[in-house]
């Protein structure tokens, strides 16, 4: 499932429903595989090993990495093919120092409209993400960590900023695989708590605030340098 919104264009295969579904269906494992740390950045996408996994012609494999480029989750080189990106350090301090302008006031937003049916259903998630965590399941883990904060800005019920933070998401997703300095590689649960309560006592100030500490937090724990991570086969992670 595919958590996250897209700015991919609109592409098919031989201009058929079948084909644009076919290409969104790799799109969508090969991002949800980049969002998750299955595919780490630099990792090489070759369009034939993909079309036999996914069962799809390369032309189809071709217009997912498009996508995946236009959402700047992949490079595409000429004559050298494409590859997981690997955002720069100056675009990963820009990415959160955005998310620092907009996700406080999505905070903010929902603390003053959240119902009691919205503090149930991040009550839950948060349960699943603990419960993911405690299993090992840590590919989950981190999904619903940064659904978390998309839940939060479709309870804003703003769908500019809503827009904003499905964006930025996935890009913080692939910055933290890469510069991650600390164990944990999902929010601490405590954050999100803690915006969780304020919400629900509609305490706009304390979401606004919490929300930036927050951000900021997640800032501090990026290094500049990179740090190397075991590579797996695209077969082992996408099959």
């Amino acid at each position: 499932m595919n958590f996250f919104g897209s700015n991919a264009p609109d592409t098919t295969e031989n201009g058929n429903n079948n084909g644009a579904a076919r290409w969104h269906s790799v799109y969508q494992g090969l991002r949800d595989a980049i969002v998750s740390h299955q595919l780490l950045p630099g990792t090489k996408l070759p369009e034939d090993e993909l079309a036999t996994i996914y069962s799809v012609s390369r032309a189809v494999v071709r217009s997912a990495l498009q996508a995946l480029s236009h959402d700047r989750l992949a490079r595409l080189e000429p004559n050298r093919g494409a590859f997981v990106a690997e955002p720069s350090r100056e675009e990963a301090r820009e990415v959160f120092e955005a998310r620092t302008l907009v996700e406080p006031e999505v905070a903010a937003l929902a603390a003053k409209v959240a119902t009691a049916a919205d503090i149930a259903r991040l009550r839950k998630h948060l349960d699943d993400e603990h419960a993911a965590l405690h299993a090992g399941r840590y590919s989950d883990a981190i999904r619903l960590s940064a659904r978390f904060h998309l839940d939060l800005a479709e309870i804003a019920g703003h769908s500019i900023l809503a827009g904003f933070v499905a964006e930025l998401l996935p890009r913080s997703s692939l910055i933290i695989a890469l510069y991650w300095q600390r164990r944990e590689t999902t929010c601490e649960s405590h954050a999100h708590n803690a915006l969780v309560d304020a919400i629900e006592q509609h305490k706009v100030e304390d979401a606004e605030t919490l929300m930036k500490t927050h951000i900021l937090d997640l800032l501090a724990g990026l290094n500049l340098d990179r740090m190397e991570k075991e590579q797996k086969r695209l077969s082992d992670i996408l099959r």
